[in-house]
């Protein structure tokens, strides 16, 4: 039997209604094609389903049976179709978001705060771990987008925006005051006790990779999970730490810590948005990623006073 949910939609309708009139006014169209549709209906099921009375229709007992079944689908359908509108007027729904420790505090936070201003019936999930891993969870489906640091291994299906630059530096504390004198070369760094981040890290390869062409390979005595653990190892004089600068400020300021003078900058590296090509974005999702390139957009072109 072919179904035309069309004839159930005017079924349903007029089960409601308990009028033909009334509900062809509902349903904007003519008296003879809701008569007709029904008409149809009960010919291709082979029972009838209304019966008249002067004050409209009421169900038979064949009516009554389907009307439960229709109710149930057309009322689903209809409270998905709701849902879907509520999420695409950004009434309700959520973005995941992957981001590492460095890119949710020194990138990502501003905007989720105005974001949440914004758009307070949103939900926003963070998934903190460093960029393989962040990677990994866009690739599976789990996330909207990552931030995250170069470098990585690009594919075709990834699209990057670049965001920001970072760049690294080596600190200590006061234990190592005797270097702040110096210039130093990184053919050195191997001789200092050093505290890094994982290796699983874009930012521990990165690192890995600038002092490989120098020739230079490092055996930390620390490998730490974050940034902000070295930054209190370094704190403590435990060693001579690697991180984003920003990450340093505080305790730079506070004369805590104070930055290696080397004989060569460590080249800055950029900041990324990373979506797949293969999975479209939720409005919410898009919302937060165009107002993240909104924020940017505004920061590299500030406006002037005339």
């Amino acid at each position: 039997m072919d179904i035309n949910l069309e004839h159930y939609r005017i079924f349903y309708e007029v089960s409601r209604c308990k009028s033909i009139t009334a509900a062809a006014r509902a349903l904007c169209v003519s008296q003879p094609a809701v008569s007709q549709s029904l008409k149809q209906l009960e010919e291709s099921i082979g029972s009838q389903l209304f019966v008249r009375t002067p004050r409209g229709v009421r169900l038979t007992q064949a009516g009554q049976l389907l009307d439960g079944y229709v109710s149930r689908g057309l009322e689903s359908i209809l409270a998905g179709e709701t849902l879907l509108r509520k999420l695409n007027n950004l009434e309700e729904g959520e973005v995941r978001i992957g981001a590492s420790d460095m890119t949710l505090r020194f990138f990502l936070l501003s905007c989720l705060e105005r974001f949440h201003e914004m758009y307070p019936r949103l939900k926003v999930t963070v998934t903190n771990g460093p960029t393989p891993e962040t990677l990994s969870l866009l690739s599976a489906g789990r996330i909207d987008f990552g931030v995250v640091t170069m470098p990585f291994a690009e594919r075709p299906e990834l699209e990057k925006r670049t965001v920001r630059q970072i760049r690294d530096c080596f600190i200590a504390g006061n234990k190592f005051r005797e270097l702040a004198k110096r210039r130093l070369s990184f053919a050195e760094l191997p001789k200092l006790p050093l505290i890094c981040l994982e290796k699983n890290t874009s930012s521990r390869r990165y690192l890995d990779e600038f002092l490989a062409r120098r020739q230079v390979r490092l055996e930390p005595e620390f490998e730490l999970a974050t940034s902000d653990m070295i930054v209190q190892f370094a704190i403590r004089s435990l060693g001579v730490g690697c991180v984003m600068q920003g990450f340093a400020a505080e305790a730079l300021q506070r004369g805590e810590v104070f930055c290696l003078n080397f004989e060569e900058e460590i080249p800055k590296r950029d900041m990324c948005i990373v979506t797949d090509r293969r999975s479209p974005l939720s409005a919410a999702a898009r919302a937060l990623l165009n107002l993240i390139m909104e924020e940017q957009e505004g920061q590299e072109n500030p406006e002037t006073d005339g």
